[in-house]
């Protein structure tokens, strides 16, 4: 069967689009009931933009300390305190990253939703829409802010709020935004991009859809870490561009061996989704050959190590978690290397795979 594909309700694109987020909100603001937002704490000591932010009435601003990827507990906390505090709301916004849209995501869900989030972490478990809910990234490479997942860490797993109901009604996509984001910090985001594109074209579920989108999104990344030399004019509009069409990709294909691997890095040791990646593609040459090629290549022209070592001595009760976490990304791995994935990623072979880490 094919799939019936839920895309984000709408999107705005350009430079100074964050201007038009007021006048966006107004229409779907309702009567006494305040917008929340969502912001990523790195802005709140910079008041000048924070006051761009289009704050009305009884609207309500949550800095949000995404310094580890999100969990669950952060997400049925937030929740409680929005339901104590200010009753029922408009709608949330997200601004930041893409542990701040994967938040927004996921708290927007559990407003209207009964339970904890851990409960609906799996594929297409929810089954109530959330409350409007509108994303700003000001990173870009995760492709969060287009897609149907909301990736949170659990009391047993790291996996994602899969479902129809998770997209955003709105992206709002300002280039101007990702103005001064860390060399490195837009490395790993930009890589994150770029392996999503590798994994995607190399696997069983790629399409005509995902790879027109895989591929203008693959050469944005080559354009950007192979041929530039320098950041320049029009390198953030590429960029986030590419993290769109990225996030598209696999939004009708699939990731695949990388981020399994990253997930597993994620739960156990704590490691930074686009970080995770990067080390677990160190050692992928044998699924992807000529992406973790071109990976290295662009690791040394951007001048940043990838961590090594990082499994060494680690306790043989946590690298059996963490294998267990990544064996759990059934799609991933089907997606690598077909239905009788199990057969062929053991967990034996999945152990000596870490071990080079």
């Amino acid at each position: 069967m094919h799939k019936n594909l839920k895309q984000v309700g709408a999107v705005t694109f350009g430079r100074g689009a964050l201007g038009q987020l007021d006048a966006i909100l107004a229409d779907n603001r309702q009567a006494t009931a305040p917008m929340v937002f969502l912001v990523d704490h790195v802005f709140h000591d910079r008041p000048d933009f924070v006051a761009r932010i289009p704050v009305r009435g009884r609207d309500r601003i949550y800095f949000v300390d995404v310094t580890h990827e999100p969990k669950t507990g952060d997400v049925d906390s937030l929740r409680d305190r929005i339901r104590a505090e200010l009753g029922k709301v408009s709608g949330l916004v997200g601004i930041g990253g893409g542990s701040t849209m994967d938040l927004a995501k996921a708290v927007a869900l559990m407003l209207t939703n009964p339970g904890s989030s851990q409960d609906y972490q799996g594929w297409d478990l929810v089954q109530v829409p959330g409350v409007y809910k509108a994303g700003v990234p000001t990173l870009s490479g995760t492709g969060a802010e287009v897609s149907r997942t909301a990736v949170l860490i659990g009391p047993t797993k790291k996996l994602g709020l899969n479902s129809d109901y998770t997209p955003f009604d709105q992206v709002v996509l300002d280039p101007d935004l990702l103005a001064g984001v860390p060399e490195r910090q837009r490395f790993f985001t930009g890589m994150d991009c770029y392996i999503h594109n590798v994994e995607s074209l190399q696997g069983r579920a790629m399409n005509a859809f995902a790879r027109a989108h895989a591929e203008k999104s693959l050469e944005l990344c080559r354009q950007l870490f192979l041929e530039k030399d320098r950041w320049d004019g029009d390198s953030d509009e590429k960029l986030m561009m590419a993290s769109w069409l990225g996030g598209m990709s696999i939004a009708y294909s699939q990731v695949g061996a990388a981020h399994a691997m990253s997930y597993g890095l994620g739960y156990v040791l704590g490691t930074h989704h686009g970080e995770g990646n990067c080390i677990a593609m160190r050692v992928l040459e044998e699924f992807y050959p000529d992406g973790v090629r071109d990976f290295r290549r662009m690791a040394d022209k951007a001048g940043v190590e990838i961590a090594e070592g990082i499994t060494a001595g680690l306790p043989a009760a946590k690298l059996d978690k963490m294998i267990e976490v990544s064996l759990g990304m059934a799609p991933l791995w089907q997606n690598v290397l077909g239905g009788d994935w199990k057969r062929q990623m053991t967990p034996e072979r999945l152990r000596a795979l870490y071990q080079r880490l």
